[in-house]
């Protein structure tokens, strides 16, 4: 029996037809072979295409978007990937381009737009479909790992980078400069060795005064 299931957000609609694997005994609600897939926007033309096309949505929309949110943006999707992404401008002004391939010859790629809350909207729409317990398509999604090093480091500007160990270099130049132009201090005696007694200098006694 053919089931179809649907992801709505304010911007975004995302429906999926398939049917229940009963060779792999799943329940007469689930989806493990599909069928067909239909992602609708707001303003824009619905898209439709193969298995591969949605798991790479999934592949490459998730993890750039949790890189957005870490403040690392950068494209995904590789050469030859039916889905690419990346993103445009910075700050308020920024934008993020979807450019989706079909399979069929001569045919040029579909470039779509989004600001940050209709990408939001399609983030929501392919997480339920991803955590959604029915769907079991067995989609190979990367693993979430943590960021690397080298990737939080570069969002930080080199002017900032460089700046605390340049601050931290001057303060050392500068303390031992002054310390370098202070008097030192004179040697304490050893403990337990006495003093030399003061001298004054000898007195010529006078002669009695004569009576």
């Amino acid at each position: 029996m053919k089931q179809s299931y649907r992801y709505e957000q304010t911007s975004c609609r995302l429906r999926i037809d398939g049917l229940p694997d009963l060779s792999a005994s799943q329940a007469n609600d689930a989806i493990g072979i599909l069928m067909g897939w239909e992602l609708d926007l707001i303003g824009r033309p619905s898209l439709e295409g193969k298995r591969n096309h949605l798991e790479a949505l999934l592949t490459v929309v998730l993890p750039y978007a949790r890189h957005l949110v870490s403040g690392v943006p950068r494209p995904f999707g590789a050469d030859g990937s039916p889905v690419q992404i990346e993103p445009l401008g910075s700050g308020e002004q920024s934008r993020h381009r979807l450019r989706l391939f079909s399979s069929q010859p001569d045919t040029p790629p579909l470039e779509l737009d989004f600001d940050d809350a209709e990408l939001a909207d399609l983030v929501r729409c392919l997480d339920h479909l991803r955590l959604d317990p029915r769907v079991q398509l067995g989609f190979v999604i990367p693993a979430e790992v943590p960021l690397q090093r080298r990737e939080i480091l570069e969002r930080v500007p080199l002017r900032r980078r460089l700046f605390s160990p340049a601050a931290g270099f001057a303060a050392l130049v500068i303390t031992s400069s002054l310390s370098l132009m202070l008097p030192l201090p004179k040697p304490a005696a050893p403990q337990g060795e006495a003093q030399p007694a003061a001298t004054s200098a000898p007195t010529t006694p006078q002669a009695p005064a004569a009576p």
